[in-house]
């Protein structure tokens, strides 16, 4: 009898860490977020968003005032249509800016806002106006080569 009581103790343990290493899991791949503060949306429409996902942060001074609810392409505009839900406790003006950045070199991508100077403040369902797309990788690069391509084509003059 002693024995299955102690059975039952570490049993109930064991379900309780398992519990704890799913939770830290989805914590830390950014698939959970237990945010019971209060939001409202705003809608931003960016050229090309690059690697942004579903819950990635919403940055302001490097601190985390949202997440970015959906991402969507708008068929009549050719954009990436992303709602962000930001923390009801934070304003922001009219004019804000968001622009797509990244966490170091090859890290995940984040939504930046610069706040503006308009008095109007956004509100629940606006539309952020002035947007800056991800910048791409591949295009630098690209764009880079074709630049030393044509660098190196060009006639060289000859000194006197």
């Amino acid at each position: 009898m002693q024995a299955s009581r102690h059975d039952a103790w570490v049993g109930f343990f064991v379900l309780v860490g398992g519990a704890a290493l799913l939770f830290l899991a989805l914590k830390a791949g950014n698939l959970l977020s237990l945010n019971f503060d209060e939001s409202y949306q705003v809608t931003a429409k960016f050229d090309n968003i690059g690697g942004l996902k579903s819950r990635a942060a919403v940055k302001s001074a490097g601190v985390v005032i949202g997440r970015v609810e959906s991402i969507s392409f708008d068929d009549k505009s050719f954009q990436a249509r992303v709602v962000l839900n930001l923390n009801k406790n934070v304003v922001f003006p009219k004019d804000s800016s968001a622009k797509i950045l990244t966490a170091g070199l090859l890290g995940e991508q984040y939504i930046g806002l610069e706040a503006g100077a308009d008095e109007k403040n956004l509100a629940s369902g606006d539309n952020i106006k002035q947007t800056q797309s991800a910048i791409v990788l591949e295009n630098l690069i690209g764009q880079f080569l074709f630049n030393k391509a044509a660098d190196s084509g060009a006639p060289v003059a000859e000194k006197p």
